[in-house]
């Protein structure tokens, strides 16, 4: 045999065997706990999310399911630190958008979305809500824009920060409607709901779960809703499609990624896991509280909808000039 043979003979073989390896791999995964991290602070809906789906996904795993939150730099730190784990399937990444607007609003976000990540599935989408304090003269969409028509940069809308998606979603609502509101960033929901909630600033998108129990209050109201048909937790609240704003449907969704080189067979594991315990009674159930909708996904399905986030507010925040903070 001459020596370009043998040669070529060691690389199929050594090819063969890496395949081999892999799938073995795969076949017996998982043997340890696996990590789930979460880009914000405990209580919110991501972190929320996550917890809900703890017990089914370890039951189905046969491991025990670890979450850990990693906040900060707009979830950047998270999945930087996801991005840089092995591809093992252990350290995996509860996704919110942001993944696919902190690319647009970083110079150096730590992490490459298409080429550091591998898309599991798509987990569930949070609708949205436009809020107004209970003193704002505007009970629905169409007042409302009659009255920020009228009254042109005189009415102040709260975000939870620079480049968020409250922000965004105001903005790209702004240029629908025409109309012209003054964006006033804060550091999380937390102090811009108190700030609504005490008249400071007059409204704000945010998560339906949350505005639920304080119009119920008689802490605020609500305009309208970002879904595409009305929410079984609102269902006297029209939406903006219905409003007259077709095409104006967004949400705060969640997503599962993985690092890259992650093996195909552990992905498909991961992902069949995650849409079995969505699947689940008890997870639908508590979904449902949060007006949340279970939306799993294939890999390629999900990783479609992650390039189609990142063009839609990329361009928003290029032509509205948005910058993070």
């Amino acid at each position: 045999m001459s020596v370009v043979s043998t040669r070529r003979w060691y690389a199929v073989a050594l090819m063969f065997g890496c395949a081999f390896v892999m799938t073995a791999y795969a076949q017996s995964y998982p043997t340890r706990p696996i990590k789930l991290i979460i880009q914000y602070p405990p209580g919110g809906v991501h972190d929320a999310l996550a917890r809900i789906l703890q017990p089914q996904l370890a039951h189905g795993l046969g491991q025990q399911i670890v979450i850990e939150n990693r906040p900060g730099a707009g979830g950047n730190i998270a999945a930087e630190f996801v991005a840089k784990s092995a591809g093992d399937g252990y350290t995996l990444l509860v996704a919110s958008d942001t993944v696919a607007v902190t690319p647009h609003l970083y110079k150096s976000p730590g992490f490459d979305l298409f080429k550091d990540f591998v898309p599991v599935t798509k987990l569930a989408t949070f609708p949205l809500a436009l809020v107004a304090h209970p003193d704002f003269p505007a009970a629905t969409v169409a007042e409302f824009v009659a009255r920020a028509k009228a009254a042109p940069g005189q009415i102040n809308f709260a975000s939870q920060g620079g480049g968020t998606l409250g922000q965004l979603v105001a903005e790209q609502f702004k240029a629908l409607a025409g109309i012209d509101l003054v964006h006033v960033p804060y550091k999380g929901a937390g102090p811009a709901m108190t700030d609504l909630v005490a008249g400071r600033v007059q409204c704000m998108f945010v998560g339906l779960s949350v505005a639920v129990p304080q119009a119920r209050g008689g802490k605020l109201k609500i305009l309208g809703v970002t879904t595409a048909s009305r929410s079984a937790i609102a269902p006297n609240v029209p939406t903006f499609v219905e409003s007259g704003y077709a095409g104006f449907v967004a949400g705060i969704y969640s997503g599962l990624l993985a690092p890259a080189g992650t093996p195909a067979n552990v992905v498909q594991r991961l992902n069949m896991e995650s849409a079995r315990a969505l699947r689940s009674p008890d997870v639908q159930a508590r979904l449902a509280e949060l007006a949340a909708e279970a939306t799993p996904t294939t890999p390629s399905d999900y990783l479609a909808a992650l390039h189609q986030e990142y063009d839609r507010w990329g361009a928003i925040i290029r032509e509205r000039g948005i910058k993070s903070d």
